[in-house]
């Protein structure tokens, strides 16, 4: 299984194939060729950040109808305190972070699963926490 991050969803929904370089264009059709295999996750956080912002109704709407296909992975207590554990190491390495980053990192270790993201963020995570990063194989 592999969690989808905010980038890749606002790139593979968001923005037209033709505005995205080959790298990003890689990796949306990597998550195109994931879905119909029932291996992608979901936060409800990535589901927001990934609507927010949008200015025009008729894309918004769009977007979120496309989402609504997938369900949220289900979120315990565990998780919030996994993801504060995390962040509490990544800064005692001078590693800045974010809220939904820390939960995304929490959930993926906790089901052993990879993230899908652009973020070179989570590269500097992989160094403190054992992180699988998704790689093409």
């Amino acid at each position: 299984m592999v969690l989808v991050d905010t980038p890749l969803g606002s790139l593979s929904l968001r923005r037209r194939a033709v505005d995205l370089s080959l790298t990003e264009r890689g990796l949306t059709r990597v998550l195109y060729e994931l879905i119909p295999r029932r291996e992608v996750q979901l936060l409800g956080a990535i589901r927001e950040e990934v609507l927010s912002g949008i200015r025009e109704e008729s894309q918004f709407q769009r977007v979120r109808d496309h989402l609504r296909g997938f369900a949220n992975v289900p979120l315990d207590s565990i998780d919030y305190e996994e993801a504060a554990r995390i962040r509490n190491q990544c800064r005692q390495h001078g590693i800045a972070d974010s809220s939904v980053d820390m939960l995304l990192c929490a959930v993926s270790l906790r089901h052993g699963w990879e993230i899908l993201t652009t973020d070179r963020d989570f590269v500097h995570y992989a160094q403190v926490i054992p992180l699988r990063l998704f790689s093409n194989p």
